[in-house]
C-alpha cells in the first residue's frame, strides 16, 4: 500500500506543481491572450456540461477509437507478415519507408478527395497516423524471436495459427505494446487536427471555433481537457498493458531482482 501511495505521489506532484506556477504567474493578469487560471478553472464547468461532453467529446473519443482500431489491426497484420518473410520485407521495406516519411497531416486534402468531409475521412487520417510505430514496432517484434523458442515451436509441431498465436504474437507483443502507446499519442493530435477540417463537432472544432471568435477562457478550458483525456487515456493503456502483458513485466522484475 505504502508503494502504491509513493506511486501516486510521484505521479501527481509534477503536474500539481506546474498548476501551481501557472496560478501564481497569471494570477491577477491582464493579458486578453493569457487570462487567470482561475478564471479558466471557473469558465471550465459552465463550458463543458453534459450536453457538450456529448455533443463534441464523444464523437471525437469515438473516431480516435476506430482509427486506432483500423490502426491496430493493420499495423499487427501487416508487421507480422514483414517481419516473417525476408521476400516480403524486400519488396515492402521501400514503399513503407516512403510512406512513413510524409506527415499525415499533409496527407488531410488527398484523403478528403477519396474519403470527403465526414466521419470516415477523420477515421482515415487517425488510421494513417497511427499505424506506422504499430507496424514498424510489430516488424522488429517478430524479427527478435528467440531462435531457440522457434526450434522448440518446430520440434513441437507448432504451426499454423498456433504458432502465430502462442509464439509469434506473444514474442513479440512487447515491442507491439510499445508501437500502441505511441500510436495513442499520435491518435489524439491527429484527431484534433483532422477536425480542424471541414467539421461541425468535435473537440478540436471546438477549440479552433472558440479561438476565432476570440473566447480565450474558453479556448483554455479545451486545451485543459485535452490534456485530461490524454492522461486519462495513456493511464487506461498503462492498466490494460499491465495486466495483458503481466508474464513480460514479472519477468522482468525477476531479472532485475537476480
Amino acid at each position: 500500500m505504502t508503494r502504491i501511495l509513493w506511486r501516486v505521489l510521484l505521479a501527481v506532484a509534477l503536474p500539481v506543481l506546474l498548476l501551481a506556477i501557472w496560478w501564481l504567474r497569471t494570477d491577477g493578469s491582464t493579458n486578453f491572450y493569457s487570462p487567470p487560471l482561475r478564471e479558466i478553472l471557473a469558465t471550465f464547468t459552465e463550458v463543458w456540461t453534459v450536453e457538450r461532453m456529448r455533443a463534441d467529446v464523444l464523437p471525437s473519443l469515438l473516431r480516435l477509437a476506430g482509427g486506432y482500431a483500423v490502426a491496430a489491426l493493420v499495423g499487427v497484420g501487416l508487421g507480422v507478415l514483414v517481419g516473417s518473410f525476408r521476400t516480403v520485407r524486400a519488396v515492402l521495406e521501400p514503399v513503407l519507408e516512403f510512406f512513413r516519411a510524409v506527415p499525415p497531416p499533409v496527407l488531410v486534402p488527398i484523403i478528403m478527395l477519396f474519403a470527403g468531409i465526414d466521419h470516415t475521412m477523420k477515421v482515415v487520417v487517425i488510421a494513417a497516423g497511427c499505424v506506422w510505430p504499430i507496424l514498424l514496432n510489430t516488424v522488429e517484434g517478430v524479427r527478435a524471436i528467440d531462435e531457440v523458442l522457434a526450434d522448440t515451436a518446430r520440434s513441437y509441431g507448432l504451426t499454423g495459427p498456433a504458432r502465430l498465436r502462442h509464439l509469434v504474437l506473444r514474442s513479440a507483443s512487447p515491442q507491439i505494446a510499445a508501437g500502441m502507446r505511441q500510436a495513442l499519442s499520435i491518435g489524439i493530435i491527429l484527431m484534433v487536427i483532422s477536425e480542424m477540417f471541414a467539421a461541425s463537432n468535435g473537440l478540436g472544432f471546438t477549440i479552433v471555433q472558440f479561438q476565432r471568435s476570440f473566447a480565450i477562457p474558453e479556448m483554455w478550458t479545451g486545451i485543459l481537457l485535452l490534456g485530461l483525456l490524454g492522461f486519462a487515456l495513456s493511464v487506461i493503456f498503462r492498466y490494460v498493458e499491465t495486466r495483458a502483458l503481466a508474464w513480460y513485466h514479472g519477468l522482468r522484475r525477476a531479472q532485475r531482482s537476480s
